[in-house]
């Protein structure tokens, strides 16, 4: 089975250019086997095109524009019908070609068919690291619990602000106290006695 993409070489139209571009370039990257089928250099071509493109698929007036895309005589679609099987990663499908293996296409059709995800190691491996990385997380979680209940057995502490505002108040009454007491009582008692004594040695 042979992709054929009809198309017109010598076409006036920019944009049939950039479609039939836009076509032929995907093919190319993607090494998909294909054949180009010019219309405007060979009338038979045309002619073919034109007769197998089916009538709910042609245009108002009757005539199918280039690029319109075949699997050997089966009709796959025209550029707008490509584009959209583009975007839903299709193509292979579109083309009727089988998808390569490992592709997103290929899993997208396993997945269809059997209703289940296909047998790939990596999918696998993928599926068993987040299913471990999801196992961890519960325990984590209890060492962050076992925590909050050792900090809640500690005892409560007020407010921020209270206990060091209290603490400070504390510190700063018996200092205060001592200043206010013992260095001026002392001195003036000092004073006294020293000025007693003055006056005894006067009088005598």
């Amino acid at each position: 089975m042979v992709v054929k993409v009809f198309i017109a070489n010598q076409s006036g139209s920019t944009a049939i250019k950039k479609k039939q571009q836009d076509v032929l370039g995907f093919l190319e990257a993607n090494k998909i086997d294909f054949k180009e089928m010019d219309i405007a250099a060979h009338e038979e071509n045309r002619k073919w095109m034109r007769e197998n493109v089916p009538g709910e698929k042609r245009p108002q007036n009757g005539i199918p524009l280039p690029p319109q895309i075949f699997n050997d005589e089966q009709y796959c679609g025209d550029f707008e019908s490509f584009f959209n099987a583009k975007e839903d990663n299709g193509v292979y499908a579109f083309l009727g070609l089988t998808p390569p293996p490992g592709s997103k296409e290929a899993h997208q059709a396993a997945i269809i068919q059997n209703g289940e995800i296909p047998e790939n190691k990596e999918i696998l491996e993928n599926i068993g690291e987040n299913k471990t990385a999801k196992d961890e997380e519960p325990p984590h979680q209890m060492v962050d619990l076992e925590d909050a209940e050792e900090e809640s057995r500690k005892p409560e502490s007020p407010p921020d602000g209270e206990p060091v505002e209290k603490e400070d108040k504390e510190e700063e009454e018996p200092v205060t106290e001592d200043e206010e007491e013992h260095p001026v009582t002392e001195d003036e008692e000092d004073e006294e006695a020293v000025t007693e004594d003055e006056e005894e040695v006067d009088e005598s």
